[in-house]
This record gives C-alpha cells, sequence and structure tokens, in this order.
C-alpha cells in the first residue's frame, strides 16, 4: 500500500475518533442542572463506561450509586460507587441479562423526588435487556435479524416488543421518579426511540410494522413471541427528559476537519448512508475514479450504517466489507485509499473497526491468490484484507456514533 496516503487515513481515523469521545458533550449535557432527591446512574451500551465516568466526574457525590452495562473488553477500570457489567453484542447473553436486572434492582422503589440519570449509546439493544421470551429464542431471533439484512430501525422495531425495558418500558419501570436520558446516536436521523431501542422514550412504532417486518423476512417466531409482537409499546411517558448528545453528523465533521488539516479539500457526501455494504463500497470507488485525475488533494465522506446480507460463512463486517468491495473499483489507481470504520471500534463479530484500501490492494489479493469477488460471496472481508495489512484496529474507542467512509485523493 501506498504509505502516505494510507498513513494519512490513519492519522484522519485517529483524529476522528477522538473528537467524537463523549466525555465533554456528556458533561455539557449536565452542567446546571439541578437534581433535588437521590440521582441514580445507569449506562447502557457500547459506549457506556466512558460516558458513566464523565458523568462521575462531573457529578460528584451527587451520583449515590449505579450500575454500568457495557460489551466484553469496554470496562477500563472501575469507577467509585458503580457496579460495572460486561455482556454479549451484537447478540445479548446470560451476562446482557445479569447486569440488565442489577440496573432494575437499583431503579426499584425509588421516589417522585429521585432521578435516574440515563446514559445511553447505541450497542443497548443486545446489552440492556430482559427478555420476555427465553434467552435461546431472543439470541435466535437477534441472529436471524442480523443475517438476513434488516437495518437497525427494523431490528429494533421488533426486538423491543420483545422486551420488558425496551419501547419505554424501562421509564414505566422507574416510575414515580424521573428519568433524564443522555443519548450518544447510532441511529440515522437521531430517532431518540430507535437508538438502543428506546428504553425511556414512548415508541411511535407499531405492532403491524413488527408484524411487517417478521413476514418480510420470513423469521422464525414462537408462539409467544407472535403474541407479544401483538402487545403495544407505551405511547406516552410523563416521567422521561432526554438530550441527544452526540451522532455520525460530528463524526462526518470531525473527519473532514482532519482531512483538511492535511490539505485535503473535504465534501460530505451524506450522513445518511443506507444500503448494501458492498454496494457502497462500489459507489465511493466510482467517486474516487471520476475524481483522481483533478490534481489537488480531495476528500470525499459518507455517513451512515450500511448493512450485510449474509451468503457465506466467512468472517468480517460491513465496514471491511465495503472496503474491499471498493478496492476492485479503484485497482490501479495511484495515490487513492478508501477507507470504512466503525467508530466504536468493532466491526462485526471481529476484533477490527473496518478496513482500509488503495490502488494497489487488488493485485497484492490476487498475488495471493485471494479472489476479491469470492471473499465478498464468503462475507470472508477480515481475512483477504488480513493478507495485505488492510484491517484497521484500534480497540473499544469508547464512543458509538456509527460508521463513516471516506475516500482520499492525493494531489
Amino acid at each position: 500500500m501506498s504509505r502516505s496516503i494510507t498513513g494519512d487515513a490513519r492519522w484522519i481515523i485517529q483524529r476522528a475518533i477522538q473528537a467524537v469521545l463523549p466525555d465533554e458533550a456528556v458533561c455539557r449535557a449536565l452542567e446546571g442542572r439541578a437534581f433535588p432527591g437521590k440521582v441514580v446512574l445507569v449506562a447502557a451500551g457500547k459506549a457506556a463506561w466512558q460516558m458513566a465516568y464523565a458523568a462521575r466526574q462531573c457529578l460528584g457525590e451527587q451520583v449515590k450509586a449505579g450500575v454500568v452495562v457495557t460489551k466484553y473488553g469496554h470496562v477500563k477500570e472501575p469507577i467509585a460507587g458503580l457496579r460495572c457489567y460486561e455482556g454479549g453484542h451484537p447478540v445479548p447473553d446470560e451476562n446482557s441479562f445479569r447486569g440488565t436486572r442489577a440496573v432494575l434492582e437499583l431503579t426499584s422503589n425509588l421516589t417522585a423526588e429521585d432521578t435516574v440519570l440515563f446514559l445511553l449509546s447505541g450497542g443497548g439493544s443486545a446489552l440492556f435487556e430482559v427478555p420476555l421470551i427465553s434467552g435461546e429464542e431472543l439470541r435466535d431471533i437477534t441472529g436471524q435479524l442480523l443475517a438476513c439484512g434488516a437495518d437497525i430501525v427494523e431490528m429494533n422495531t421488533v426486538r423491543k416488543r420483545l422486551s420488558a425495558v425496551k419501547g419505554g418500558r424501562f421509564a414505566q419501570l422507574c416510575a414515580p421518579a424521573r428519568v433524564f436520558s443522555v443519548v450518544l446516536s447510532d441511529v440515522l436521523g437521531d430517532p431518540p426511540h430507535m437508538i438502543a431501542s428506546g428504553p425511556a422514550c414512548p415508541d411511535p412504532s407499531t405492532c403491524a410494522q413488527a408484524q411487517a417486518i417478521v413476514k418480510k423476512y420470513g423469521l422464525r417466531l414462537s408462539k409467544e413471541a407472535g403474541r407479544l409482537l401483538r402487545r403495544e409499546t407505551p405511547k406516552v411517558l410523563d416521567n422521561v427528559s432526554f438530550q441527544v448528545v452526540g451522532s455520525v453528523r460530528e463524526l462526518c465533521r470531525a473527519a473532514a476537519g482532519a482531512c483538511r488539516e492535511l490539505g485535503y479539500e473535504p465534501m460530505i457526501l451524506t450522513d445518511q448512508l443506507c444500503c448494501q455494504a458492498r454496494e457502497a463500497g462500489s459507489f465511493l470507488a466510482s467517486v474516487a475514479r471520476s475524481h483522481a485525475g483533478e490534481g489537488r488533494p480531495l476528500a470525499f465522506l459518507a455517513g451512515g450504517e450500511t448493512v450485510v446480507r449474509l451468503t457465506g460463512q466467512g468472517k468480517g463486517g460491513r465496514n471491511q466489507e465495503l472496503a474491499l468491495s471498493a478496492a476492485a473499483g479503484i485497482d490501479g489507481l495511484e495515490n487513492v485509499a478508501i477507507f470504512s470504520l466503525g467508530s466504536d471500534g468493532t466491526d462485526g463479530p471481529t476484533d477490527a473497526a473496518g478496513g482500509i484500501v488503495d490502488g494497489q490492494t487488488a493485485q497484492l489479493l490476487a498475488e495471493r491468490g485471494i479472489s476479491i469477488h469470492k471473499a465478498l460471496e464468503d462475507n470472508d472481508s477480515y481475512h483477504a484484507l488480513a493478507e495485505v495489512s488492510g484491517l484497521i484496529v484500534t480497540g473499544p474507542t469508547g464512543t458509538n456514533v456509527n460508521d463513516v467512509a471516506v475516500v482520499l485523493i492525493g494531489g
């Protein structure tokens, strides 16, 4: 790979992630707020530890107790006065349930003078869960939704009806206490009722919509799960307020700013990217081909969340699949690179945040006997990119505001 342009890419990645860490945003949301009674802290999602740490620093002894539920490997150190749990993502497991039950124990028997400070981030749909069906069936349904290519809104429309805490039900359980929710968005458009399946937000989605999704993808459900899909979620909650403090828009702006610092002329194409990952990779490659000969450093950015339809048994994630698809389209271009990554540091069931390719990637893969087409069909982008040093590995970042893909064109 070209050292200069891929080196630029990795620097841009670091700067963009650092800019969207939730610490300052959480403190801004809490600044000047008065909590008259007891304050208990609940943090759920992939950014839960980072958000809880920031809130504890800001509020100090105002926080009387708290529970953090996050993904395995995301608890960096103990936080005074808070119990930290790690659980399964993207498929919930018994530790997810255990951590959530600890939350419900903490928030039971509160009074109308008390406040639940609820710090919510993406990944909460799996990590913050008490299922109304068996854990085994919930994991099976989640797996079906992931495999069929359902988007996050479709997934959450179904999952919130199978849960005791999703779709506003957690806020109901906290009553009469007030719930103030600080939300880090990983859903396009930042709809609070869909972020982590909206545990503390009125839910406008309907049973009819959930049943249509089941029919669309041919999901296999038990009779009990089917019955629950006909049970409506809370449409009005009078004990909740919330503030969205971070989103993919901020990630795109941060990445664009980092590009500008290095002399690239950035253009944000969209912060609403929503399509098949390999289609997005092909599109971004076509953008690169259209502008590669203009003779000045350019950067084109697209934020959002693509989906992957599983057709094989390989290893990878949507960002790696996007990058590998793009590699075919930019084959032979000089001084061009495309990267895509998840801001949380995890892309699918892998230890990579995403992938990075340039005009030499396709040739290098061919020399190693690796067909890009076959790797994509096998959903095996991870192993293909690993062969050419094309994986982006950041470890858990402490934030989660969706994905960003960037085309870099050198001057």
